[in-house]
């Protein structure tokens, strides 16, 4: 992946040595520390259209999270090794590695869901929360109707035992790539991706061990991490941080009146809103997101 452009002129590069592996960071600005954490199935590229903004207030460090793009992929059973806590507690040690023991936090898609794990487990690690196109785990699994299933049909798909999916996706990559990322946005095509981004993404999920890394991710959603969700919602627990939700008008997670609801079920103090767009607001609406963020922050 040598040859892939760079998106981020300007950051500096980081390979990021802790206990859990190696991982693959960018960094730049001045200002409190923020982390930026990709969804699926992207890589920390898909900040590229609103990081350099971030940089000119904030300490931002964009991470390649366990198992995507040039970071450690540990080889795994059952999600075992891609809880969105083991994950969180990856983000813990890379951003204690760069300096910043407390910090905030912007996650969409899957980096969403290691960010308000993050929250939960390490209040006192978090200034603030920013979460874009998701509800919680435990929250989405049992939204699953037909019609959300169908949606939401990867859910499932990617949680099958290994080596079905990885069996699939490994067959034609590329293809699927190209179709997740299609089909998850507001206009239903590919329209919103610098090609460059697209050739990171496409890179990243042609491999293997990363192939099997994504779906352990979600094997880890289906099974430990609801199980986690579930356990502190029984004890009443709560993110405690100060909380944004975005989500796409058009966008795959739960993103309807709902939202914000469900939200404020899981945190003391919560605030959000929809923006124009499908799953990938920092690509499809980059202007309306970093205004969101900035005003948040």
């Amino acid at each position: 992946m040598t040859d892939l452009a760079d998106l981020f002129p300007g950051f500096s590069t980081h390979w990021v040595a802790t206990e859990a592996g190696r991982f693959f960071v960018r960094a730049h600005g001045e200002g409190p520390p923020l982390l930026l954490l990709h969804g699926y199935p992207q890589t920390h590229v898909e900040w590229h259209r609103i990081a350099p903004k971030l940089a000119e207030r904030f300490s931002v460090v964009l991470m390649d999270m366990r198992g995507y793009g040039w970071s450690g992929a540990p080889r795994s059973e059952k999600g075992a090794l891609y809880t969105k806590r083991l994950m969180a507690q990856d983000a813990i040690a890379v951003m204690e590695k760069l300096g910043h023991i407390r910090f905030s936090l912007l996650g969409h898609d899957r980096g969403a869901r290691v960010g308000y794990r993050l929250a939960l487990d390490h209040p006192e690690r978090l200034e603030k929360l920013a979460l874009i196109d998701i509800i919680p785990t435990a929250s989405r699994w049992r939204s699953l109707n037909a019609a959300e299933a169908l949606k939401a049909y990867h859910w499932m798909f990617l949680a099958q035992p290994e080596p079905l999916p990885e069996t699939l996706i490994g067959a034609a990559a590329n293809f699927y790539v190209d179709y997740t990322l299609a089909n998850w946005t507001a206009a239903k095509d590919l329209s919103a991706f610098d090609p460059r981004a697209l050739a990171h993404y496409r890179a990243a999920l042609n491999e293997p061990s990363r192939i099997h890394a994504t779906c352990e991710d979600y094997r880890a959603g289906a099974t430990i991490d609801r199980n986690d969700d579930e356990a502190d919602e029984a004890a009443g627990k709560k993110i405690t941080a100060p909380l944004l939700v975005l989500w796409g008008g058009r966008g795959l997670g739960g993103g309807d009146s709902s939202t914000l609801d469900i939200w404020r079920q899981w945190a003391g103090n919560v605030q959000g809103q929809p923006l124009q767009g499908g799953h990938f607001l920092p690509e499809e609406n980059p202007e309306a997101t970093l205004e969101a963020v900035l005003a948040f922050l």
